[in-house]
């Protein structure tokens, strides 16, 4: 296993290069056992990517560029995607368990009702992506993200920790975000402002959180 820490959030992910560990190149993720282990699946170009009620075990996804994606009930656990596509993506009634997505792009993508513990967001482009009923369970960080105009609703993050993100217009709509980590991000333009009890700012972030409310109240500011 590879444990990687940022800020107070220690994340363990799967190290798939670990010496004993062989990978068997499948040419799907379907099954009839409905779990797929030990594997590596990419380089694709695909019209669709769907996967029900599916255990993904040990394994690589790399490559893939689906122009839609629906992922219901699929959990994953010690899984790398990497360098992939997903347009359209619908992942629902998931949990992903030492997960490390890299060098994604998620763009309008709907997560809904999934269950993190251990995941790492690093390098992916999330813009208009909305969260809904996402739960961390344990570690999760967002590292290197654009999340421009995502939307957070229902979720429990408490805990989560956001790098040196995009978070330009983000929305963090209710929730818990207790002790989330925004450290090392701009804030001047997230919405929600109110929602974010007791997170977790540095020194100077104050004044992007002024900012930014001022934005969301349409405040006039002015002599006359």
């Amino acid at each position: 296993m590879t444990i990687r820490t940022f800020g107070h959030a220690t994340i363990t992910l799967p190290d798939l290069d670990e010496l004993g560990l062989y990978l068997s190149t499948v040419d799907s993720l379907d099954s009839s056992r409905s779990t797929v282990q030990d594997f590596a699946y990419g380089d694709a170009d695909l019209r669709s990517l769907d996967l029900a009620e599916t255990q993904l075990v040990t394994g690589r996804i790399a490559g893939i560029r689906a122009k839609r994606a629906e992922l219901e009930q699929v959990n994953f656990h010690g899984v790398e995607i990497g360098d992939s596509e997903l347009g359209s993506a619908r992942w629902t009634g998931s949990k992903l368990t030492r997960v490390h997505v890299r060098d994604c792009k998620l763009m309008g993508a709907a997560l809904d009702g999934l269950v993190l513990d251990d995941v790492l967001f690093e390098g992916c482009k999330l813009d208009f992506a909305t969260f809904e009923k996402v739960r961390a369970t344990g570690p999760v960080a967002f590292i290197g993200c654009v999340l421009t105009e995502a939307t957070f609703t229902d979720c429990d993050l408490s805990g989560a920790v956001f790098t040196d993100c995009t978070l330009r217009l983000t929305e963090f709509g209710t929730g818990r975000y207790r002790n989330i980590d925004l450290r090392e991000n701009d804030l001047s333009a997230i919405r929600g402002v109110a929602n974010l009890a007791k997170v977790r700012i540095a020194p100077g972030q104050q004044s992007d959180l002024a900012e930014a409310l001022v934005h969301e109240l349409d405040i006039i500011i002015g002599d006359d």
